[in-house]
């Protein structure tokens, strides 16, 4: 009995390949076709399932940084069962799929090493949870600060406070203090130092100070108390005395802002807030001041006073031995 070997499964492609297609085409050409028409299939198609998962995805997770990343993988996944598919159609056997694997792989290894440890610390970001997407932040040795955009396996996506933007691999924002100002609470402390006269009503400025930063619409003006860890602070503007200093008294306010991107505008407000009730009050910023004090060791000098300049004689006049001034005519 004569047995029929069965037939490949690439050429059972073939066959089906050039039933559907018209005779005249050539059947490199009609895999081509075929394999194309596949590789565009299998495009949209990802595009598909990462839609339809998405919601239920968010959902589960709740973190959009890690739900990025896993509808990237999916999308991922669904790409490459249809470059599989389309090896196959082009009669690239397991063999040559295996090796050309292994090919890649050593490439990858010498070539984009750099690229793995981003990969490893993109895993550390996802999991330490350092900062989220929406997150403002700083990078405090680089003078960054703005919101985090993206957050992928290999970088992370931060735009600016000036409306621009910046990419930085994490395997160099894990080496770097980061402080994230909306990691539960956007409400950020900040402080102001300005220093008053000695002769100033020092209670008259605390409490012009704390009323000025209250009189800002960004400032919270009170509440209930803040706690940060185990410690509380009082939700409304607080001046406190820092130091006695040489040319005065160093006051230090304390005040809290509702969101974090508006810190330069609260500063400069309050700022001005308290100069407009120190004006009218009893109280005036101090400032260095210099004595010259001239005593019995210090010599003599004269000083001759035309309308608004003061004018230096040319040489200083004579004395006897005693120290007592001699006129030069006798």
């Amino acid at each position: 009995m004569l047995e029929v070997a069965p037939i490949p499964e690439e050429e059972e492609v073939l066959e089906r390949t050039n039933e559907v297609l018209p005779e005249t085409v050539p059947g490199i050409v009609g895999q081509l076709l075929l394999a194309v028409a596949v590789l565009v299939v299998g495009w949209y198609l990802s595009k598909l399932v990462v839609r339809l998962t998405g919601r239920t995805v968010a959902r589960r997770i709740e973190r959009p940084s890690v739900t990025r990343t896993v509808l990237r993988g999916v999308r991922s996944f669904v790409l490459l069962v249809t470059l599989i598919v389309v090896a196959g159609i082009l009669g690239v056997g397991d063999t040559q799929i295996l090796l050309s694997v292994t090919v890649i792989s050593a490439i990858v290894a010498v070539v984009l090493a750099p690229l793995v440890g981003s990969f490893v610390n993109g895993l550390f970001v996802l999991g330490d949870r350092p900062y989220e997407i929406g997150d403002m932040i700083e990078i405090v040795d680089e003078g960054h600060t703005g919101f985090v955009e993206d957050i992928t396996i290999r970088y992370t996506k931060v735009f600016t406070l000036q409306n621009t933007f910046i990419v930085i691999p994490n395997s160099e924002i894990q080496q770097r203090d980061v402080i994230n100002y909306s990691a539960e609470d956007e409400r950020t402390r900040l402080s102001l130092e300005f220093e008053i006269t000695y002769e100033s009503d020092l209670e008259a400025a605390r409490n012009l100070a704390e009323r000025g930063a209250r009189s800002v619409d960004v400032v919270i003006t009170g509440g209930p108390d803040i706690r940060i860890g185990s410690a509380r602070y009082a939700a409304a503007p607080l001046c406190n005395v820092r130091e006695y200093a040489d040319s005065g008294i160093v006051l230090e306010l304390y005040f809290w802002v509702q969101h974090p991107y508006k810190q330069s505008v609260a500063r400069s407000a309050v700022r001005t807030a308290i100069r407009e009730r120190f004006v009218d009050a009893d109280v005036e910023f101090a400032y260095p001041h210099r004595h010259h004090v001239f005593d019995g060791d210090s010599g003599t000098a004269r000083v001759a006073v035309d309308g608004s300049r003061s004018a230096r004689p040319d040489a200083d006049p004579p004395i006897d031995a005693d120290g007592n001034g001699v006129d030069p005519d006798g």
